[in-house]
């Protein structure tokens, strides 16, 4: 069975001259990810916020939730946080899902991908599938623009730069139903 809590480290053996030693592998973002939390929350929209986000209520998912979203696309499709927001929405009958939080798990998710591509893993979260909701690649996902790109390119994306920033070209022809 699959054990959904994963340790904080995993011990490692180095052989350091004259013996082996165990060190600590911290985990940080597999940690984050699979941390218990009293996420989802279901919370009104203040009013401040009205105009932008509606009026009624928004949900803050889990880590998990995010993270599930993200593996379900896949190769040669893409998503956005916006995409992910409608779902969650969906799924929870509210106005809308928080932007910050989705952001924040969707690099959360991200990061421990990362991990698991440094531990030799094969089934990872394709995070770079998840681009910002304007087409615009992640530049704050592990391994940054040349990594993202790379994976994007290999999966007959085509990347356009505009000023400073990288999109996807046509990213909305190749959005997944989530």
């Amino acid at each position: 069975m699959f054990c959904a809590r994963i340790l904080d480290y995993e011990k490692t053996f180095r052989n350091h001259g004259s013996g082996f030693v165990v060190v600590k592998k911290n985990y940080k973002f597999r940690e984050k990810l699979f941390k218990k939390t009293d996420f989802p929350k279901i919370k009104t929209i203040p009013k401040y916020l009205n105009k932008s986000w509606g009026r009624g209520k928004f949900v803050m998912p889990s880590p998990l939730e995010v993270n599930t979203l993200m593996k379900k696309v896949p190769k040669g499709k893409l998503t956005t946080i916006n995409e992910m927001r409608k779902k969650l929405a969906k799924k929870y009958k509210t106005t809308t899902a928080c932007p910050i939080v989705t952001g924040i798990f969707s690099w959360i998710a991200a990061g421990a991908a990362k991990e698991d591509i440094q531990d030799g893993k094969k089934n990872i979260t394709p995070y770079w599938r998840t681009l910002k909701s304007d087409g615009k690649i992640n530049l704050k996902y592990p391994g940054g623009i040349p990594f993202q790109k790379k994976k994007l390119i290999n999966e007959n994306h085509k990347i356009v730069l505009k000023g400073k920033k990288y999109f996807v070209e046509n990213f909305e022809n190749k959005l997944v139903k989530l």
